[in-house]
């Protein structure tokens, strides 16, 4: 039997709370605000020499990747200037043959072996922070010469330890995970952008 209307409501309502209380936790976090901010400045220093962030995750954090990428080369608050980003899941093409050719957890490894430079910053996104294929790719990027970051949940997994940045979201909650991640992409998003174009503006976007 169907949920009545009223549950339907106080289910949605419950789930909104729980995404509020997570990121409240997320400011009240010391460690968070200062890693986002310690990225955010690394990006901003990157960009400005003439490198990139490469970004990379498996399913919904593919889906942030491309997201935060997206805001880069587009535009996030205001028109500007384009940024260069790469997201790694966007080419099927190259993601089933390095699958097929050599298993599924160098699928972004390759590509940062034939895309990125010393100096790039390549950001894993894994709400578990343990997917053997970003976990890959961090050791690759590292070995090149890249910075790397993270972004997780709240024990960090193995990517806490394997990358120079890991921002850990404080839930173990995959879908508040996520909610979080967004919000971080906007933040970093828009301090990149303010800070290298030297502009504050209300985001009014079509």
């Amino acid at each position: 039997m169907l949920m009545r209307e009223d549950d339907f409501k106080q289910r949605v309502r419950q789930s909104i709370e729980a995404s509020i209380a997570v990121k409240q936790l997320l400011l009240n976090d010391a460690k968070v605000l200062s890693t986002v901010s310690e990225l955010s400045k690394i990006l901003v220093e990157a960009l400005i020499r003439g490198n990139k962030p490469i970004l990379f995750g498996n399913g919904g954090s593919a889906a942030d990747a491309q997201h935060i990428a997206a805001e880069f080369v587009g535009r996030f608050a205001f028109d500007r200037p384009a940024l260069p980003a790469l997201a790694l899941s966007v080419n099927s093409s190259c993601l089933t043959a390095i699958g097929n050719d050599y298993g599924f957890e160098m699928i972004f490894a390759r590509q940062i072996e034939a895309l990125g430079r010393p100096g790039d910053v390549a950001i894993g996104i894994s709400t578990s922070g343990n997917s053997p294929s970003v976990l890959t790719a961090v050791a690759v990027a590292r070995k090149m010469g890249l910075y790397t970051g993270a972004l997780t949940g709240a024990t960090g997994g193995a990517l806490k330890a394997a990358v120079d940045q890991c921002i850990c979201v404080p839930s173990n909650e995959t879908p508040r995970i996520q909610e979080c991640h967004t919000l971080i992409g906007h933040i970093i998003s828009e301090l990149v952008e303010q800070t290298i174009f030297h502009e504050k503006s209300g985001i009014s976007r079509s």
